[in-house]
């Protein structure tokens, strides 16, 4: 047998246009889309890693990127993508190590004020597609089209994923106004990276 090879793609080289777009997106919104991993991830480590990955991504592909209504909506689905792509990843990841160390604790310390880190937990307890919802809607203030454009639903997905997780960080936060809490908290969290 023998093994088929792929024969390398040619490289064109990309017009100096392109090349100062970019580099432009890049500087207007690298911080915002490591902010947005930092909050979907709950990973202040690996956000960058994270960000510059997607706009790695979006540079392989900047001709339908800056064809495209809104760039950084379409940069915010790709980082949002990835997101849960890592954390899928890390869930099989945690499941493997907890079967092989099943009587280990994993203990983490995080020095933040308790307020940041009932927030941070109640964020990572919902599931992806509220958490997103919730961070886009009120951490970037986001409006329901542009989260909808990002995550790739529905503006109706969108009203009520967010109605619903900000019911569900209610419950768990306790009788305090969830909302100005995460406002607050997360706004304050994701300016820490």
């Amino acid at each position: 047998m023998s093994a088929r090879t792929e024969r390398p793609r040619p490289v064109r080289a990309p017009d100096a246009d392109a090349e100062a777009e970019f580099h432009a997106f890049f500087e207007r919104h690298y911080a915002e889309l490591a902010r947005l991993a930092h909050l979907l991830t709950g990973e202040a480590d690996g956000a960058d890693d994270l960000a510059a990955d997607a706009l790695l991504a979006l540079w392989h592909r900047w001709d339908r990127v800056r064809a495209a209504d809104h760039p950084a909506a379409y940069a915010r689905g790709v980082v949002a993508n990835m997101a849960r792509s890592r954390i899928r990843s890390a869930v099989r990841e945690r499941r493997r190590i907890t079967l092989f160390w099943s009587g280990r604790d994993e203990g983490v310390a995080d020095p933040d004020v308790p307020a940041v880190v009932d927030v941070r937990e109640a964020l990572r307890a919902l599931p992806f597609r509220k958490r997103a919802c919730v961070v886009l809607r009120h951490a970037f203030d986001l409006s329901e089209k542009d989260t909808a454009q990002a995550l790739g639903v529905s503006v109706g997905t969108v009203k009520s994923q967010t109605s619903k997780g900000m019911a569900e960080l209610q419950r768990r936060l306790g009788p305090h106004p969830a909302l100005a809490r995460v406002r607050a908290v997360v706004a304050d969290t994701g300016r820490s990276t």
